[in-house]
């Protein structure tokens, strides 16, 4: 049983699943509106909703929708009946909006080039003339794909990813831009000051991998937070498992940190490690978890900055089509799929040093490690030995399948260990780790689990509080975080209808991603919300907390 202060059992509510614990006078999580109100069919999938934020003055929540292109500006004056105000096209810019964020009447969206490894754009609109007036356009760096308004509003930051093209021939720099809002200049914090440090980082264990890379290629920033006094960012480095620091004054990257590999041969840090067995199976094994945290939020406690991360995990494929010579029937080109970049691969089908089989007899088994996801790209532990044969002498997986707790330097404070796959265990027996497409059972075992991705950090009442997505079985974990080393489970809440089919959009929020909280002093209602974006059913939806 997950470890809690006080358990209140779960409730299951037409498909709407709530767990309760925390010291008795518990916050829940309700989801009272969503938009669009029911999900549509033509959206699944395809992004209809990833990211969203929040402006307070007109009470309008933001989302990008990668299949209509555009960015979608909702009314949420009646949290309970969001309404479409505006919808914002960014085609004449680029490709599709990846990411969003709002700051005094001022929406910022990222927009990546149509060939990707181009320089893209981030839009800047005054929301009070959306569709009145053409957005600033300022030009940053190849795919930008996250987006944050320092606290103070005078600058936007921005990630650009980098990422290589399909065959792996093009591999831009990632880097951070940071935009002066009224001036609209822009300075970048690159990472090529690294390059020659390439060997003792990854010593150090920071994953420097793709092929002929340089570390200012391989480094692909995904997610950042911002410092209160707005002077420094903290950027995960998902891919490379590594976070760094950036000085937003200088414009510079400060530090690169290693985050290290949580050992769930610990007890406290048990997983679920097949999807064959159909079975919850939560137990110890001989793997290292690679943190690689997608989602990054801040707050202060004790008079110091903390970060929260959800350690989601990520994996590099890069495949594309190429001509095969021949013709089809109707004399059209027939193309083949070639894999130009992969390091995943299943534990059954690497070779393990001798003394994985002799402490743990079948280890490679689908029903134990054999299913499980791993890297041929490891760390640590990987070696040739006589026959030419790539040997293993460590076991990793994808991601922590939790949240932790950092201090600014990045060292470890908290891990909720094996919880979220227990409460979902406990709370949805039926459809544990089912992934966000599809109601099978454990079908996310061998992967990463439930998937954390987004985080979002909020105060009520004088305490804070930390709210992570889970993007496979979905729903909103929320976690009383004032004490950072100490902190402690409040709800589960799922607003997905396992009954009902995901690809007709009958099964409610599917893949919650974005998240951003909305205080009580700034909510529409007076009584502090959350707003979600659904990336799978691609809508989203409104969470009212209460005690």
């Amino acid at each position: 049983m997950f470890q809690s202060r006080c358990i209140v059992p779960a409730m299951l509510l037409a498909g709407f699943v709530v767990v309760v614990s925390g010291e008795c006078h518990a916050l829940t999580l309700t989801p009272i509106g969503s938009y669009p109100e029911s999900p549509i069919a033509d959206w699944f999938d395809e992004g209809g909703a990833e990211a969203v934020g929040y402006d307070a003055a007109s009470q309008t929540i933001a989302t990008t929708n990668r299949y209509t292109q555009s960015v979608h500006v909702i009314s949420i004056a009646e949290p309970s009946a969001p309404e479409l105000i505006m919808e914002l096209d960014v085609t004449p810019y680029g490709a599709e909006p990846t990411n969003l964020d709002v700051k005094n009447g001022m929406l910022a969206v990222t927009v990546p080039a149509e060939t990707k490894t181009d320089n893209g754009v981030v839009l800047l609109y005054p929301l009070d003339s959306v569709g009145v007036v053409e957005p600033a356009v300022v030009e940053v760096g190849p795919l930008p794909d996250a987006v944050k308004f320092t606290p103070d509003g005078r600058h936007v930051v921005v990630l650009n990813e980098g990422e290589p093209n399909d065959s792996y021939t093009i591999d831009p720099e990632g880097s951070v831009s940071i935009i002066d809002v009224g001036c609209l200049s822009v300075k970048t914090a690159d990472f090529r000051k690294y390059n020659r440090n390439k060997r003792q980082l990854t010593r150090q264990g920071i994953r420097i991998y793709g092929p002929g890379a340089t570390v200012a290629m391989d480094l692909e920033p995904e997610n950042l937070t911002i410092s209160d006094d707005s002077k420094t960012a903290w950027v995960t480095l998902q891919e490379n498992n590594a976070l760094a620091i950036v000085s937003l004054s200088c414009g510079q990257v400060t530090r690169l940190v290693p985050l290290g590999y949580k050992k769930h041969f610990l007890a406290g840090n048990e997983l679920d490690a097949s999807d064959k067995d159909k079975a919850i199976n939560i137990q110890n094994w001989p793997v290292l978890g690679m943190y690689q945290p997608d989602g990054i939020a801040s707050f202060r406690s004790h008079r110091r900055t903390w970060l929260v991360t959800a350690n989601e995990g990520d994996a590099r494929e890069y495949v594309y089509d190429a001509p095969t010579g021949e013709t089809d029937e109707n004399g059209d080109p027939m193309m083949e799929e070639v894999v130009a970049f992969s390091e995943e691969v299943r534990v059954k089908d690497i070779t393990l040093i001798d003394a994985y089989e002799e402490n743990w007899p079948e280890i490679q088994d689908k029903s134990n490690l054999g299913r499980l996801k791993t890297t041929t790209s490891p760390p640590f532990g990987k070696f040739v030995n006589e026959e030419g044969e790539d040997v293993y002498g460590l076991i990793y997986s994808y991601g922590a399948r939790s949240f932790s707790i950092w201090d600014d330097r990045g060292s470890l404070v908290y891990d909720s260990g094996a919880d979220f796959e227990r409460i979902t265990a406990d709370a949805l027996p039926d459809s544990f780790n089912a992934n966000n497409d599809e109601n099978e059972m454990d079908g996310r075992s061998d992967d990463k689990g439930p998937e954390p991705e987004g985080v979002t950090v909020g105060e009520i009442d004088g305490r804070m509080y930390a709210f992570i997505s889970l993007e496979r079985i979905g729903g909103i974990m929320m976690y009383d975080v004032t004490t950072p080393w100490d902190p402690y489970f409040v709800d589960y809440a799922n607003n997905r209808d396992f009954g009902g089919d995901p690809e007709l959009g009958e099964a409610k929020d599917l893949a919650p991603e974005g998240i951003v909280f909305i205080s009580a002093a700034q909510s529409p209602t007076g009584v502090p919300l959350l707003a979600v974006a659904n990336e799978v059913s691609g809508n989203a939806t409104i969470y009212q907390i209460t005690e």
